[in-house]
């Protein structure tokens, strides 16, 4: 075996391992200092304000959503509500038609009773009324059955009879008339 040494008394034997790769390690060590200079370049001014924005949109969708759940149960509850008031006001509308309806027929019965009594009163009315014009009649009848009689016995007698005469003659035909 055969190593070198060069003029600073390092071994060459190191990078002929290095050159037989094709690789110079002043270069080497320039490209790694320029991949982490592009690396810390491309971290701060890419990726760093990359992952800030996408953690505040993370941010506001996950608010976007506790509103919207929030408001989900809002509409819930307001929908209860709405509904339960909903049925108060059924409930409170049919208390009013059944009152309505009891109302309706107390009036009916109230004025069947008040057209009944007037109905009553009408026909007791008529009933006086005819009775009086019966008695109206009947005397009409007896007055004008009496001229009648005076004058058929006038005929019959030839002769004129007084007023005493007269009115016994009318009342024994009257009595026969009842």
């Amino acid at each position: 075996m055969h190593t070198e040494v060069d003029s600073h008394g390092a071994s060459t034997g190191d990078e002929g391992l290095a050159a037989s790769l094709g690789l110079n390690g002043q270069l080497f060590a320039f490209q790694l200092l320029n991949f982490a200079i592009v690396g810390a370049i491309v971290w701060f001014m890419i990726l760093k304000p990359l992952t800030s924005k996408l953690e505040e949109r993370k941010n506001l969708i996950d608010e976007s959503l506790d509103k919207a759940k929030e408001v989900e149960t809002n509409l819930a509850r307001s929908e209860k509500t709405y509904e339960e008031k909903l049925t108060e006001a059924k409930a409170e509308a049919n208390k009013v038609i059944e009152k309505a309806h009891a109302e309706g027929k107390q009036l009916g019965e109230t004025m069947k009773l008040e057209a009944k009594n007037e109905v009553e009163k009408l026909v007791e009315q008529t009933k006086k009324n005819i009775a009086a014009e019966k008695v109206s009649m009947l005397e009409s009848v007896r007055a004008e059955a009496a001229d009648l009689i005076v004058a058929a016995l006038e005929k019959v007698l030839n002769e004129k009879v007084d007023g005493s005469n007269d009115k016994k003659i009318i009342e024994d035909a009257l009595s026969k008339l009842k």
